[in-house]
C-alpha cells in the first residue's frame, strides 16, 4: 500500500523554522510527484510547495515564497520542507502528497492531481 508518512511537525514561536519530511511507504522508486499542502479548519487544503519529478525544480504557493524550500533527500528517500520566518498564519495541518508513476504534473500545486495522501502533521506557531 502507497502511503505518504509524514514527520517533523510541532510548536514553534514567530519567526521560528521547523523543517518537515514526507517518506513514500510502499514505492522507493524515483518516478513520483511530491507535494506539502496544508488546511485550517473551515477551509480547503492549500498548495504550499511541490517538487518536480526530477527533484531539480520547486513550485511555491504565494504564501511560501522566499520563506519555505521544498527539496529531495536521495539517501533517505524522502521530501523535505524547511519551513522559516513562521508566522500565526502558517498554522495549519500539513499534509504530504504524492502520485506515484509521475514525471509531471500541471498545475504542480493542485490538489487533484495527486492521489496519495498522508494523514497529516500539526504545525502551531504562537508568539
Amino acid at each position: 500500500q502507497v502511503r505518504p508518512i509524514e514527520s517533523g511537525g510541532g510548536s514553534v514561536q514567530t519567526g521560528g523554522s521547523l523543517r518537515l519530511s514526507c517518506v513514500v511507504s510502499g514505492y522507493p522508486e524515483s518516478t513520483k510527484c511530491m507535494a506539502w499542502f496544508r488546511q485550517v479548519p473551515g477551509r480547503g487544503r492549500e498548495g504550499v510547495a511541490a517538487l518536480s519529478a526530477d527533484g531539480y525544480t520547486g513550485f511555491y504557493g504565494a504564501s511560501a515564497k522566499g520563506r519555505f524550500t521544498i527539496s529531495q533527500d536521495k539517501d533517505k528517500n524522502t521530501v523535505d520542507l524547511e519551513m522559516s520566518d513562521l508566522q500565526s498564519e502558517d498554522t495549519a495541518v500539513y499534509y504530504c502528497a504524492a502520485r506515484i508513476r509521475c514525471y509531471n504534473v500541471s498545475p504542480p500545486l493542485s490538489a487533484d492531481n495527486y492521489d496519495h495522501w498522508g494523514q497529516g502533521t500539526q504545525v502551531t506557531v504562537s508568539s
